[in-house]
């Protein structure tokens, strides 16, 4: 048989040819923010996306706390909780989230915009996310990432 024969690849944990990347939160709107660092962590940006895989890059996100949101969703929006207990529901603004734990406001939304399983779990342990210019990943020599120029 004289025919060419082409076979998909499929991508996998050893040939994600992982980076590590640095995304500067300030002035950023808090859902776009997310929606873009979801996409660089699931790997959907690389042409070797396997949906089954981790195969996306590692993100650091500073200034965590200079993000802003559109609209009046800084006073109106509410994170729920529940202690397990009876009565035992507690509501906290997205204000006094950003006040207190800004690291905090910003995982909750890229944890909402990944898959809920076990890769989804093991995806999110790819983000560390600070509130300020600093971060502790300098060994790793990350490189600067400009979300705006990022679909």
């Amino acid at each position: 048989m004289n025919t060419l024969s082409y076979k998909t690849v499929s991508g996998n944990k050893e040939t994600a040819n992982k980076k590590w990347l640095v995304v500067d939160a300030e002035g950023q709107t808090v859902g776009r923010l997310a929606s873009k660092v979801a996409k660089i962590i699931r790997g959907k940006h690389k042409t070797n996306y396997t949906p089954h895989a981790d195969c996306g890059d590692n993100v650091i996100v500073i200034n965590a706390g200079k993000v802003s949101f559109s609209g009046t969703k800084l006073v109106d929006k509410e994170y729920v909780r529940y202690t397990g207990y009876p009565g035992g529901q507690r509501i906290t603004t997205a204000q006094e989230m950003l006040q207190k734990h800004p690291e905090r406001l910003i995982e909750k939304a890229i944890k909402g915009m990944l898959p809920k399983n076990k890769l989804g779990r093991a995806l999110f342990t790819n983000l560390k996310v600070y509130a300020g210019p600093d971060h502790k990943q300098e060994a790793q020599k990350p490189e600067a990432f400009n979300l705006d120029s990022f679909n």
